[in-house]
């Protein structure tokens, strides 16, 4: 059954009227997602893929289309949809415990009520004992560990991540990969991640989406047929090899026509 599904997804920026030039980000993207799915979309630099993911998120209107989850449109932030990104977003003044617990305030929801739902999901991404540390005595890894528990205490059905490990260091990406699958199969999460990491991409998802260099529009999507539960250990499979292969095979192509359209602009 599908939970999220987008029809002709497109986004134009700038503004003719004022002269400026119009530049198409995302072309004609349609697709459906699954509940409990994880989908990950992968392009090149430039092709439209956290302009995307904004659009899903109601961040940013489409210039035409719609998205729509469940059975209602989306035209802003929408309480099924919770969003992690890549850059720092945890508050420097606020310990663990109140960063996770931040949303779930702004809602009014009761101190004891709050206190005891941020203190499990701090269990759950494993940090407890770290309920009172801040931000500036946690490593990056765990920071981005504050970061998905903060959005997934106010338990959205989907989670939309855009390049949650781009900063860290490959070993942690794996690790961290591997402990988001534990907490999607605890939660029964949807989760549509933005990456650039073509193993990352293929190490979590059922799914798979290719974009074209800009305008990005669907090039390909594959299926991920590794077994589940998985952990990082798929990594060293002849399959896991394989998969890599073919999304970098249709990823190729792209990749070329993105750098190649960076040198004329420059």
């Amino acid at each position: 059954m599908s939970i999220l599904t987008l029809r002709n997804v497109s986004k134009v920026f700038g503004d003719a009227d004022n002269g400026a030039a119009l530049i198409t980000a995302v072309n004609e993207v349609s697709l459906d997602v699954q509940a409990g799915e994880f989908f990950s979309i992968i392009g090149p630099s430039g092709c439209g893929k956290s302009t995307l993911l904004r659009i899903i998120g109601g961040l940013i209107p489409a210039t035409s289309g719609e998205v729509t989850v469940g059975t209602e449109k989306v035209t802003g932030p929408h309480p099924w949809l919770g969003m992690v990104f890549q850059e720092e977003s945890t508050f420097p003044w606020r310990t663990t415990l109140g960063n996770v617990e931040f949303g779930l305030e702004m809602r009014g929801v009761a101190q004891d009520e709050r206190r005891t739902k941020a203190r499990e999901m701090i269990r759950l991404v494993g940090l407890s004992g770290f309920e009172d540390r801040y931000p500036s005595e946690l490593s990056g890894g765990m920071k981005q560990r504050v970061a998905i528990a903060r959005a997934l205490v106010l338990e959205p059905k989907i989670l939309l991540m855009d390049e949650p490990f781009g900063a860290l260091d490959e070993q942690t990406r794996i690790i961290l990969g591997e402990e988001l699958l534990k907490i999607r199969d605890q939660l029964k999460q949807t989760i549509i991640l933005v990456t650039h990491n073509i193993n990352e991409s293929v190490q979590l998802s059922h799914r798979v989406m290719i974009m074209t260099a800009r305008p990005g529009r669907v090039k390909a999507i594959v299926a991920i047929d590794l077994p589940q539960p998985r952990d990082s250990s798929i990594i060293s499979s002849d399959r896991f090899g394989k998969l890599v292969a073919q999304v970098w095979d249709a990823l190729r192509e792209e990749s070329i026509r993105s750098f190649k359209q960076t040198e004329q602009r420059e």
